[in-house]
């Protein structure tokens, strides 16, 4: 995948293919005030009930036997296996596993020639080292297959790295067969954290638990060095299934084998599929379960893997819902669009909930084969094995001629978007085409990637006249999340109404609560009472993010019940909103299980020991529970993990304000910019520093260049007006807030200073349109009220003709 180059502070890193990602990290800048800033990491959450089967039980756990012994019995799963993504997602480097030219071949990016070769039985490449010389250096693992093949080669301390040059493994006549950049037109230096020496292309953090079976990533932070570990090297049986020694006891008839139950001593049953009978209604030539599917075993061991995701814990369960292990990225805005169509490398989990086939019963072996990962039958006749061919798949419904793309029914329901430059995937929300979407909300359609020649008008009138009306479809949530995101007006209101829509998916409604944190709500809102209570942990867990903005005292005893939550990545969001709530007035048990939830969360930041996201989350903690030396602490461990950092810069500068050491705080963002020169957030914050100590003359031009870098974040912009207000140029500072309010129309602080700096220039009448733009937004505000009366009263004045 290729995710946009943002840098991103979940409280988890979320998780991806490596190689393939930037962290899922969105950064946000809350300034307090004109001189003040500090970076508070939005985060990704989701939750599943904890097994503890095993932690319970006096009996040993299970162990991992290998796919040899598993197929000794099962040959035909392990024959339709072998040859799988699954068993080639990771292998040691062979000629039978690598498939690029390593016959001399070079390949050039910028000034740099890699050229590819074989040093007897070993695969090596020539390229640029952490130094930036050109150095050899073995090829260790291939990995993946297809469509391309990355390559990872070993570096001290225990790191695997892959390598930012992949082979195109497509045939020659489909642009293949060739080695490719997988970051094209990015100027990718050794210090850059995506240069394949970098942290962010570390095999054992970053993809290792999903190419491996039960890998344990074994971090030694003191040494900053890994001995990583895995049962077999690719994704074999157990991955899936669970340890296989009791079932091989079973089977074998020994030890406790007549205990085991049921399962035959597996850990989890996967026999979703099997119990899956579906038949079509004559009527209406639609699909129905003929038994309602009893449980998500099979999508959330599908999920610990096909999600964007963070890792919580690393003892994982199967048959435990991935959420007590992970943490589920929500639709957050940029990894998904606002009617949830993918957007970053989402992987198919996100989407897939989001579908009427999930909500209907559909399992992920329905559709694919689990074992060779095959399809289970080719083009339309897989939608066919339940849907009614003679009403589906003809031209009655789709308008197109068979055997044309437009009569497929996955380019229309599961369009594919391109990541990793050459990869392809299909959108699994398995969604109506909405062209009257595009037209609203600039969202994607399938109509239009056929015909992008033609504006998204022409396909949305073409499709009202197919069907006599525009369609609906079973995801009703993208002008709430759209106005949500962008602070719309009603969006509090249309926020709240979706939460409450139980006929919503669940991964959207956990996204709207995640939005109304911007409104600081009450305890006592219906929509948080909901959350608080909703069966899925993805929107329990939202709702402890959405009164992290909240009263902290009024909101922890709402948050208290989720502190002992049966999914862990609830507790952790309780805890993480909770923390530092004053003592008094707490009783025992309840301040009990807060430090045990805190407990939790400081272990899951632990498990990523290696990433600087997990060290500016416990800053943070820190910082919040009155602790500044201990997060000072953090904050520098992430930085010596990654001088890029960002967000572990400006939250170390400005907990040195707070304890009055400007001084350091500037060493601190000078030291970052000379890794980062452009960072338009540490070049911003330092304008606040500089606006601090009276520097006007350098806080000016940085708090421009900040603008200017990050045309897209008002708040800077608007800071940057406020500055040339202050040194008396209004003129200068209405003219950028103007540009703010065209590009971002519904933003109040830039709405409010152009209010009272149209006031103050003596121009009511724009002052009043100002004024009555952000009553739209802040409806029965008192002072807005009295603004609104005060100005027509002037203009009244000062036109009586007009009244």
């Amino acid at each position: 995948m290729e995710t946009p180059r943002i840098r991103v502070i979940p409280s988890f890193s979320t998780k991806g293919s490596l190689g393939k990602r930037r962290r899922n990290i969105v950064v946000g800048s809350v300034v307090l005030a004109l001189a003040t800033s500090i970076i508070d990491p939005p985060r990704s959450r989701a939750g599943g009930p904890e097994s503890r089967a095993h932690a319970q039980s006096s009996t040993p756990a299970p162990s991992f036997v290998g796919a040899k012994t598993c197929g000794s019995c099962h040959r035909d799963e392990l024959k339709q296996w072998t040859g799988s993504h699954h068993q080639l997602a990771m292998q040691p480097a062979n000629p039978e596993t690598v498939s690029g030219n390593f016959n001399h071949a070079n390949f050039s990016n910028g000034k740099v020639t890699s050229t590819f070769f074989r040093r007897g039985a070993k695969f090596m490449v020539r390229t640029d080292g952490p130094d930036g010389a050109l150095h050899d250096y073995e090829i260790k693992f291939t990995f993946g297959v297809s469509p391309l093949q990355q390559y990872l080669i070993a570096l001290p301390g225990g790191r695997l790295q892959a390598l930012g040059i992949a082979w195109d493994s497509r045939p020659r006549a489909r642009g293949g067969q060739r080695w490719f950049f997988l970051y094209p037109g990015q100027k990718i230096t050794p210090s850059d954290p995506l240069h394949w020496t970098g942290i962010d292309q570390n095999w054992n953090h970053m993809c290792a638990d999903c190419h491996s079976t039960n890998v344990r990533k074994n971090y030694d932070l003191k040494s900053r060095s890994y001995t990583t570990s895995y049962a077999e090297v690719d994704v074999a049986c157990e991955a899936c299934h669970g340890p296989g020694s009791d079932h091989i006891a079973w089977a074998r008839r020994k030890g406790d084998w007549k205990n085991f139950g049921p399962n035959r001593g597996l850990t989890i049953a996967l026999d979703e599929h099997a119990k899956s009978e579906w038949t079509t209604d004559p009527g209406t030539g639609n699909p129905r379960r003929r038994q309602p599917r009893d449980s998500e075993r099979e999508i959330q061991m599908c999920a610990q893997c096909h999600s964007r995701r963070g890792e919580i814990h690393e003892d994982y369960v199967h048959g435990q819902p991935v959420e007590d292990d992970y943490r589920v990225s929500l639709l957050e805005e940029a990894l998904y669009f606002p009617d949830g169509q993918i957007k970053g490398e989402d992987y198919e989990y996100g989407s897939f909930i989001q579908s009427r086939m999930f909500h209907a019963g559909v399992t992920c072996s329905d559709c694919h084969e689990p074992h060779s990962l095959k399809l289970r039958a080719e083009g339309n006749r897989l939608c066919t094995n339940c849907h009614s061919a003679p009403k589906y798949d003809s031209a009655g419904h789709h308008f197109h001629k068979t055997g044309s793309p437009g009569s497929r029914c996955v380019e229309c329901h599961m369009p594919a978007r391109t990541y990793m430059v050459i990869d392809p995937r299909r959108d699994h929300s398995i969604r109506v085409p909405r062209p009257d979407l595009s037209v609203e909300l600039g969202t994607p359609n399938a109509c239009n990637q056929c015909h992008g020649n033609r504006p998204a008008q022409w396909a949305a009138d073409t499709v009202r006249k197919w069907y006599g009306h525009s369609p609906s479809g079973f995801q009703r949530f993208a002008h709430t999340l759209s106005a949500g995101t962008q602070g719309a007006p009603g969006a509090q209101a249309a926020l709240n109404a979706l939460v409450k829509d139980g006929d919503q998916p669940a991964i959207a409604r956990a996204t709207a609560l995640t939005l109304l944190a911007a409104y600081a709500p009450s305890p006592t809102d219906t929509a948080i009472r909901a959350g608080l209570n909703d069966t899925s942990p993805l929107v329990r867990a939202a709702t402890a993010r959405a009164l992290a903005n909240s009263d902290l005292r009024a909101s922890v005893p709402g948050l208290g019940g989720l502190f002992s939550d049966p999914v862990r990545a609830v507790r952790l969001e309780a805890a993480e909103a909770a923390a530092g709530v004053p003592e008094d007035g707490l009783s025992a048990s309840f301040r009990a299980e807060l430090n045990h939830a805190v407990g939790e969360y400081i272990a899951a930041q632990n498990l990523n020991a290696d990433r600087p996201e997990s060290h500016l989350n416990l800053g943070l903690l820190y910082a919040k529970e009155g602790k500044p030396d201990r997060a000072e602490v953090e904050y520098k461990i992430a930085l010596s993990l990654d001088p890029t950092f960002t967000p572990a810069a400006v939250n170390l500068a400005d907990l040195y304000r707070q304890t009055g050491k400007d001084a350091e705080g500037e060493e601190v963002l000078k030291n970052l910019l000379t890794h980062s020169p452009n960072d338009p957030s540490a070049i911003h914050t330092l304008g606040l520093l500089m606006v601090r100590q009276k520097r006007l003359e350098k806080a000016l031009p940085l708090l421009a260049d900040a603008s200017r870098l990050a045309p897209d974040n008002a708040r800077y912009s608007y800071v940057y007006a406020i500055a040339l207000s202050d040194t008396g140029q209004s003129a200068k500072a209405i003219e950028v807030l103007q540009a703010i309010v065209k590009a971002h129309p519904y933003d109040r602080d830039s709405l409010a200073a152009l209010m009272s700096l149209s006031e103050q220039s003596q121009q009511p009448v724009q002052a009043l349109g100002y004024a009555q733009r952000l009553n739209q937004l802040m409806p029965g505000d008192p002072e807005l009220a009295e603004a609104i009366g005060r100005l027509k009263q002037q203009i009244a004045v000062a036109h009586p003709e007009g009244q």
